[in-house]
């Protein structure tokens, strides 16, 4: 029965150890700088977002960003539309040509659209968007209101 008792008392004993190395570990980490590399992510995120969100510059940008993307999906719609009274009096030749013009047109809208809808739905962004513009462009709408 000794021997068991004496087994079980250097197990205690193995067991603190390895624990005591453990916290003496982990406190020489954050004495010798080990903290700072740990809380880093949290710290450069936070860093990240004053420099964007907190930043002046970046919320007028944002702001005038969403107004540029609207106002060129209702360009291109007001060219669309223009090249289609265009094309009814037209030649042959004219025609095929504004047809291409308005195939572009219409891809270049979608892409102005999808832009919008992508950078309204922006966690950092999304609170600069003015609240006269609609939340998100519809791609198959004819016609775009950019303000309420």
């Amino acid at each position: 029965m000794g021997q068991v008792r004496e087994g079980a008392r250097w197990g205690t004993w193995a067991v603190g150890g390895v624990i005591g190395l453990a916290v003496l570990y982990v406190i020489g980490v954050f004495a010798f700088g080990g903290a700072g590399w740990i809380t880093a992510p949290f710290r450069g995120e936070a860093e990240e977002r004053g420099n964007t969100v907190g930043s002046g510059e970046f919320r007028q940008a944002t702001y005038e960003e969403f107004f540029d993307l609207c106002e060129a999906v209702q360009n291109a719609e007001g060219t669309i539309q223009a090249l289609q009274e265009e094309r009814k009096a037209a030649s042959e030749i004219r025609t095929t040509q504004i047809d291409q013009s308005i195939t572009a047109l219409k891809a270049t809208r979608i892409e102005s659209v999808n832009a919008y809808n992508s950078k309204a739905a922006q966690e950092h962004r999304a609170p600069f968007r003015d609240k006269d513009l609609p939340y998100r462009l519809d791609a198959a709408a004819e016609h775009t209101t950019c303000t309420n």
